[in-house]
């Protein structure tokens, strides 16, 4: 009897590197202490960027979700709130990624990209937040907050990526 093997392409390599990449920084972000509960960098992200920018649309999807789940198979959070608010987060970042694509690079950097992620990702989180965890107005208080942890740390990597895309 022969052995099950499995035909691979070269893009099956770069998503598997660039999605150990991301797993790899989001398991190192995650013991650097957090001023308040929700704000981290997301510097898996920049990989997710990258790949976009590199590579197209597809394997930064197939980045960013095999990040999601991985991390939330290592963790033990599969299917617990704290995955639906990663996992939301990812996919309304990457639907803003995917409209990105058709805007003008004339006028939109990777910069200006990151930036629109970071805000759909933090958007996508305080509307599950809402919705489901706490179906409070109260929670509108936070906007302000996460609004410009997502323009600082949009920023810082957008600018990360860029400087990743310009040496080659």
């Amino acid at each position: 009897m022969t052995p099950l093997t499995i035909e691979t392409v070269a893009d099956d390599h770069h998503i598997a590197r660039l999605a150990a990449l991301a797993i790899t920084l989001h398991l190192a972000e995650a013991v650097l202490p957090s001023p308040l509960p929700g704000v981290k960098p997301g510097i898996a992200n920049i990989v997710t960027l990258y790949a976009l920018y590199q590579y197209g649309f597809g394997t930064a999807v197939w980045v960013s979700l095999l990040r999601v789940f991985a991390v939330s198979l290592l963790f033990g959070n599969f299917l617990s709130p704290t995955f639906v608010l990663s996992l939301t987060g990812a996919l309304l970042s990457l639907a803003v990624l995917w409209l990105a694509q058709n805007l003008s690079e004339k006028y939109f950097s990777c910069v200006s990209v990151s930036i629109f992620a970071a805000f759909a990702h933090i958007a996508g989180q305080l509307l599950v937040a809402w919705l489901w965890l706490i179906p409070h107005s109260g929670i509108l208080y936070l906007v302000p907050v996460f609004s410009a942890a997502a323009l600082l740390f949009g920023t810082l990597n957008g600018l990360i990526t860029a400087k990743l895309l310009a040496t080659g």
